[in-house]
């Protein structure tokens, strides 16, 4: 161990609770820093001989020397633990003592025992709290520790006690080397299992925070989204080939609504309401944060409602729009954009980036009204999205400029 750390051991009885026989249970209490853990020991001893000062019973009799005599092989027996325990450079704590000296044996928790089981529990709570996408996200961050494990252990799994400040480093170097990975990409996954060993450190399944000195790295990115020209292109844009004619319109709905796949892919009739206006509106708990958030329906997202509503999939599963996996979506939209000549990856982010930029913020829509549309918790996170276009800043600086004449 890299620092030894000192422990004390109490022999007491407890007056109040005597046994039948008037005679008093000797107790061992293991401190270590701020924890410690009691046991009772199998030794008794009349409360009017017990001597609280040396921690043991005090007189020449039979019973005294048979306490006395007991205390000190117990007291022999936790030193042979503790070399054992520094030995084997195992966890330093009361309970690990107090259960060797039981025989009791320690439950091993490992890297990828608790990482299951934290995944075992997303999976039960989406919809709950958590998204597919999330349990999907801590599911790679899960592989990817398996595989460092396997390529710089060669092993199967760790000890939880194994992961250090070293493991956390190498784990980045084995991600950005071996994986490829880019800096967002890595420091998403570190956060994944940042998040881990933090219920870790909590349940004081460990002692040290290996992640003290660790500072995560962001690349700031600049978010795309479809000007207003490219959205026009898109919007004209015919297809004969049905299944690209639908997800071309789920995708513009998506850049006239700001909803993200999930939530888009679980509309149905009901989330449409009126609204204070008597027009149509959305309303509905993101999936991802579950923030309310209602909007009113432009023009265009209310004529592909009407152009889809006797869909047969759309009737059959009484959704809104028929709307595919965001795999599958994502793949259409790519042949899509080649043949609208956009030159941008066409997503489900880029549809939610257009809506808070080129249909909102640029017409003069406020952040805050446009916060609320996004179901964000707070105005910062809708500043990632905002973006003020040229067109804009041309249009404010205009009204200066005529000011000043």
């Amino acid at each position: 161990m890299s620092k030894r750390k000192t422990y004390q051991l109490l022999f007491f009885i407890k007056r109040k609770k005597l046994l039948k026989s008037g005679k008093a249970k000797v107790f061992l209490r293991i401190s270590i820093n701020n924890q410690s853990k009691e046991l009772a020991l199998p030794c008794e001893v009349d409360p009017e001989f017990w001597n609280s000062e040396i921690a043991g019973a005090s007189g020449n009799t039979k019973e005294a020397k048979q306490v006395n005599e007991f205390i000190h092989i117990t007291k022999f027996r936790i030193q042979e633990i503790v070399n054992e325990i520094e030995l084997e450079k195992e966890g330093f704590e009361p309970e690990l003592i107090r259960n060797k000296y039981l025989g009791i044996e320690p439950i091993v928790r490992t890297v990828l025992g608790i990482f299951k089981e934290h995944n075992d529990k997303v999976k039960i709570l989406i919809g709950h709290g958590y998204s597919n996408g999330t349990y999907k996200g801590y599911m790679v961050t899960y592989n990817h520790i398996a595989n460092f494990i396997h390529w710089k252990y060669r092993k199967e799994d760790l000890p939880l006690q194994s992961v250090n400040h070293e493991f956390i480093t190498d784990f980045e170097v084995y991600l950005k080397s071996i994986n490829k990975c880019q800096q967002n990409t890595a420091s998403k996954n570190i956060k994944n299992f940042k998040k881990i060993i933090m219920i870790a450190l909590s349940n004081d399944w460990i002692v040290k925070n290996p992640f003290a000195h660790i500072k995560l790295k962001w690349e700031k990115k600049e978010r795309e989204f479809l000007s207003e020209p490219e959205l026009e292109r898109l919007i004209n844009k015919k297809f004969e080939i049905h299944r690209l004619e639908a997800v071309k319109d789920c995708f513009i709905f998506a850049c006239f609504t700001g909803l993200a796949h999930s939530d888009l892919a679980k509309l149905n009739p009901e989330n449409i309401i009126i609204g204070i206006d008597n027009k149509k509106w959305i309303n509905i708990n993101r999936q991802k944060t579950n923030q309310s958030s209602r909007i009113p329906l432009l023009p265009h997202a209310l004529k592909i409602i009407e152009k889809y509503k006797d869909h047969p999939e759309v009737v059959n599963n009484g959704k809104l729009l028929p709307v595919l996996s965001n795999q599958k979506m994502n793949a259409y939209l790519k042949e899509i954009a080649d043949l609208c000549r956009i030159r941008k990856p066409l997503t489900s982010h880029i549809a939610r980036h257009t809506f808070a930029t080129t249909v909102t913020l640029n017409n003069d829509v406020p952040i805050e009204s446009v916060s609320k549309m996004l179901g964000h918790k707070s105005l910062a996170m809708t500043k990632i999205y905002a973006k003020l276009l040229d067109k804009k800043v041309s249009r404010d600086m205009d009204l200066i400029s005529k000011k000043y004449i």
